[in-house]
């Protein structure tokens, strides 16, 4: 999780321009939405299992962590935390980065995820959720099942004044608990 992370907010960063000695002590965020925590639950079961351990085990693979991570290594000062809200903690972690951005907390942020699937307990988990291909098929007639893989995506945001700024534009986030629905993992339609 934290190498895949690091090359991933680091080529965001340098792809905007900035290198490692300009971030330093930077008033730069850093928000990751995580989805699973393998490395985490594998450690816990070598500790329980009586497992000499190394002394960075733990900090080294919990999720909490991730987001410290990258600050840790870059030198960046500003808010940073790991969001684990199963599928949309992507999406929050971005909304988490654009309020912090608009509050004026930070001058740029490092928003995305990370998910590794690092032993196989998370597919024995979900079971019969998981689609018997392994494919998802996210809003198709076909849809099946869940489709579980490796990924890891960010962006860095920045508050812009100037409407001629290249780049993408986010007219606007929002997080919400769509309450009741057909279960706890299906969307309330009305709610979204």
């Amino acid at each position: 999780h934290q190498r895949l992370l690091l090359q991933t907010g680091y080529t965001a960063l340098a792809a905007r321009g900035d290198s490692k000695l300009s971030l330093m002590n930077s008033a730069t965020a850093v928000l990751v939405g995580v989805m699973t925590d393998g490395e985490w639950s594998a450690c816990q079961q070598k500790a329980l299992q009586g497992q000499p351990m190394s002394a960075f085990a733990a900090n080294g693979s919990g999720p909490a962590g991730l987001a410290g991570r990258v600050s840790f290594v870059l030198g960046l000062k500003g808010p940073c935390f790991s969001v684990t809200t199963v599928c949309s903690s992507s999406l929050v972690a971005l909304d988490a980065a654009a309020q912090n951005l608009q509050l004026g907390r930070c001058s740029s942020a490092v928003g995305g995820g990370v998910n590794m699937i690092s032993d196989p307990v998370g597919f024995l988990a979900y079971g019969e959720a998981l689609a018997p291909d392994g494919k998802c098929k996210t809003f198709d007639a076909a849809a099946n099942g869940l489709g579980r893989s490796d990924a890891c995506g960010a962006v860095v945001m920045a508050a812009v004044d100037d409407q001629a700024e290249t780049g993408l534009q986010m007219g606007g986030s929002g997080v919400n608990q769509d309450g009741r629905s057909a279960s706890m993992s299906a969307p309330n339609g009305p709610s979204q």
